[in-house]
């Protein structure tokens, strides 16, 4: 009895033993993901959502570089990853684009022992199903593409200290087509496209012995570059589970993506879910970007409040003129001249600008001694289209990249439509100091009746700087740009080829840039006419105004 009782002793001490030596071990199965920096951290925040949205309670890694903050490492264990500090791989392949330096570290998750099998995830996909059944895949397991190659965005892995060391070996001398770590992989497992499918969930009586290798099907890497071509997924959307965002630059956390790619939909919607697990955190949002957004927002309400109140302070100073002293007596005068010259002088619009000078370039004004210049439509049509590009390319540069689709949108247009009437302003501001130069040069007006007559017409342009026609144009040209580029997400857009049915479509998005190109020349070369012909008229004029679209 004594002895069987310390074979007891003896055997619970083992158990103690075994238990305390694989103290390490998480557990037997874990989500793997990788990340370089924090330009990924949000796609890895949803990744990991998604999974836990699937009821999965298994272990989730993040295998981190040096070059991720501080807080994304706090803001990934506070959304339930286990972060990993490890080294950067270097890439052996000289010949290989940018963005590709530090992929072989990839090869690294063929190197956690501690696992029982992984299941690696890029931080550019999203789970939308469960895949809790990767797990009874074979060793090494992947998606074939079109190419028939491997793509190593989805895998499944048994971790091995020996594969992981004659990988090492061969990393040198085994050649990629990629210069990353996929092309590595599809010359040492060579043979994978031999490989026979996985079938999830076999019976017992169908089991076998674990294969060395197994394809996955598309389901579990659902590539959206194909949707794009085709206008629709390879495989029925309800039973995807994997959606790989493989564009190129073009990722699910940027914000005009999901203008462009449908599918991005689907990562959105996990986004909004995202808990504030840090504050300001809530949703996907940075605290960073979201001061920077707040900023980006008042800047140009600000300048468009200003450009008003200087309007005001004009018409102000306009109407506290025309109630001065001699206020009566020089607006009797205005009036008298007025009706004097109705018969002989030229006939003015509403805005103080001759019609008969807007519509024929060449026409002579008043004596016949000024005309406008030549080239003067063409350099404003140039420098209109320069004004829009300049002004596109700036708030393409300061919008932040990863704020939600609406806000991105919004601020997009903002800016462009503010930096565009600000410049293009600035523009018909010259050409009307221009003007004004061209008159003082020449004798525009020989008599005083026609002198006091023009006074009292610089004296309506002056109450009249933001008239109807400017602001028609301007709001013309930022409707027609609304309009535009909205067509493909309102006609349902999404394919680059599909039928003649998309191709219709795509072919009215580009007429709609047409109209807009079109518009914005005619409008430009007439608001500049009307610029430089107001300036020949208010030679004599102080500088009170500036001919700006936004006034």
């Amino acid at each position: 009895m004594a002895w069987l009782a310390s074979k007891f002793g003896f055997l619970a001490v083992l158990l103690a033993l075994v238990a305390a030596g694989s103290g390490e071990r998480s557990g037997p199965e874990a989500y793997v993901t990788l990340l370089y920096g924090d330009e990924f951290l949000l796609g890895v925040r949803v990744l990991g959502r998604s999974i836990r949205d699937t009821g999965s309670e298994k272990d989730m890694v993040a295998l981190v570089s040096d070059g991720v903050s501080d807080f994304a490492k706090k803001l990934l264990q506070a959304d339930g990853w286990k972060v990993e500090l490890i080294s950067l791989l270097a890439n052996p392949n000289q010949v290989r684009p940018k963005r590709f330096w530090g992929v072989y570290t990839k090869l690294k998750i063929f190197n956690m022992t501690r696992y029982k099998k992984v299941v690696y995830l890029d931080a550019d996909t999203i789970v939308v199903k469960s895949i809790e059944d990767l797990f009874q895949c074979g060793r090494f397991c992947a998606n074939l593409k079109h190419s028939e190659r491997l793509n190593s965005g989805v895998m499944v892995v048994e971790p091995s200290a020996t594969l992981f060391e004659d990988m090492m070996r061969q990393v040198n001398s085994l050649p990629s087509y990629t210069g990353g770590d996929q092309g590595f992989l599809n010359s040492y497992y060579a043979d994978f496209p031999n490989a026979h499918l996985f079938v999830p969930n076999l019976s017992a009586e169908n089991s076998r012995p674990q294969p060395e290798m197994e394809r996955l099907s598309t389901l579990y890497n659902a590539d959206v570059g194909l949707y794009m071509l085709a206008n629709k997924w390879m495989v029925d959307e309800k039973d995807l589970k994997v959606i790989h965002y493989t564009l190129g630059p073009l990722k699910p956390w940027d914000w005009w993506t999901a203008w462009l790619v449908k599918p991005v939909d689907v990562w959105q919607n996990v986004r909004e879910k995202l808990e504030e697990s840090l504050p300001g955190t809530g949703g996907g949002r940075n605290p960073n970007d979201q001061l920077l957004v707040n900023i980006l927002f008042a800047l140009p309400i600000c300048a468009l409040l200003f450009c008003y109140y200087r309007y005001r302070l004009q018409t102000n100073d306009d109407l506290s003129c025309t109630f001065s002293r001699s206020s009566l007596y020089d607006y009797a005068r205005r009036i008298y001249y007025k009706f004097k010259s109705s018969s002989g002088s030229p006939s003015y619009s509403g805005v103080g600008v001759a019609s008969s000078s807007t519509i024929n370039p060449n026409q002579q004004f008043v004596n016949g001694t000024s005309r406008l210049p030549v080239y003067l439509g063409a350099v404003s049509v140039f420098f209109c289209f320069m004004a829009a590009i300049l002004s596109l390319t700036l708030a393409f540069v300061i919008v932040p990249r990863q704020v939600m689709p609406w806000t991105g949108l919004l601020l997009m247009y903002e800016w462009t439509f503010t930096t565009f009437f600000i410049v293009f302003g600035c523009y018909l501001e010259l050409v009307y100091q221009w003007g004004k130069t061209k008159s003082r040069a020449g004798a525009l007006f020989a008599s005083n009746d026609s002198s006091d007559y023009d006074s009292e017409k610089g004296h309506q342009r002056r109450t009249s700087a933001c008239d109807i026609v400017t602001w028609s144009y301007g709001t013309g040209m930022a409707l027609i740009a609304v309009i535009a580029p909205s067509l493909p997400c309102v006609l349902g857009i999404t394919a680059l080829f599909a039928n003649f049915i998309c191709l219709y479509r795509l072919g009215l998005m580009v007429a709609g840039g047409i109209v807009l190109a079109s518009f914005m020349s005619y409008a430009s070369e007439h608001l500049a006419i009307r610029s430089f012909v107001r300036g020949l008229e208010d030679r004599d004029l102080p500088r009170s105004r500036s001919i700006s679209l936004v006034c």
